[in-house]
């Protein structure tokens, strides 16, 4: 258990490591970003000069503050993940739309405690605004100031406003049926914003998430801190915890609605691919 000082000393390096991400990436943006195609033969996959650089930054920080601690990230791979506490990055979450000059692209950064996601940021450096909670509350960190965040609550799913990043192209056919079912009785769908959708369900103006099997751990671990912080719920397609490789994931303004949507979603559960 994190006593709310060391919590708080935590809270506020993320947000240093959050600075020095955007130090990296914000002059690469709609820039000459050095994109290339690590997806070979799988297709399409791309990493830019931001992904690596970034990670890199906020590796050498992790390391001169807490040199203790283990790493997980998608650039870099794993070093001591079996230590107490053990930082998950993406340092650009949505490099497809980086590379498009859209601003939904994020900086995820969460922490783990004894194996599980406690402390978790999405940052949009670009816009301005991190995203960061805990299990004791959630906040939002801009130009503006500081607020906290709240999802939006009892709202069933014939109201909600739901998102994924792009089921025709993430999606197994399991997975799209499932989708189109929950988009038909959903009254507003949107797509394309990665995790940037996660933040909006914590700020409670998106009432629900569901992301496919092709996510890892660094893509979605910083949605289970985040959006309890914010009093939200956060599963697997069968209503379970998530898993420490990634898989399949759902998250809503509140319990109801999130049961409501696993209902749906459980015939589409597959195993992390």
């Amino acid at each position: 258990m994190l006593d709310a000082r060391r919590l708080a000393d935590l809270e506020s390096f993320v947000l240093d490591l959050n600075r020095a991400s955007a130090e990296v990436i914000l002059p690469l943006f709609r820039a000459d970003h050095g994109l290339e195609d690590k997806g070979g033969a799988k297709g399409f996959d791309p990493v830019t000069a931001a992904d690596r650089g970034a990670e890199a930054a906020i590796r050498k920080l992790i390391a001169e503050r807490y040199p203790e601690h283990g790493v997980v990230g998608e650039e870099y791979g794993r070093e001591r993940d079996d230590a107490e506490f053990v930082w998950v990055l993406d340092p650009v979450d949505g490099t497809r739309a980086f590379i498009a000059g859209l601003p939904v692209w994020t900086t995820l950064i969460s922490l783990r405690h004894e194996g599980r996601p406690v402390l978790g940021s999405i940052g949009q450096p670009y816009i301005g605004e991190v995203f960061i909670g805990h299990a004791g509350g959630s906040r939002l960190v801009s130009r503006a100031g500081e607020r906290a965040l709240k999802t939006r609550t009892g709202v069933p799913l014939s109201d909600a406003i739901i998102h994924s990043t792009d089921p025709s192209s993430y999606f197994e056919p399991p997975e799209r049926a499932v989708w189109r079912e929950l988009n038909a009785r959903a009254k507003l769908s949107r797509l394309g914003c990665d995790a940037y959708g996660y933040a909006m369900v914590a700020a409670g103006t998106v009432d629900l998430v569901a992301e496919s099997r092709v996510c890892k751990c660094w893509d979605i671990e910083v949605a289970v801190p985040l959006i309890a912080g914010a009093g939200g719920a956060v599963s697997d397609w069968k209503g379970h915890e998530i898993g420490l490789d990634g898989g399949q994931i759902v998250m809503a303004g509140d319990q109801a609605l999130l049961d409501e949507a696993v209902e749906i979603l459980a015939a589409g559960a597959m195993p992390p691919s």
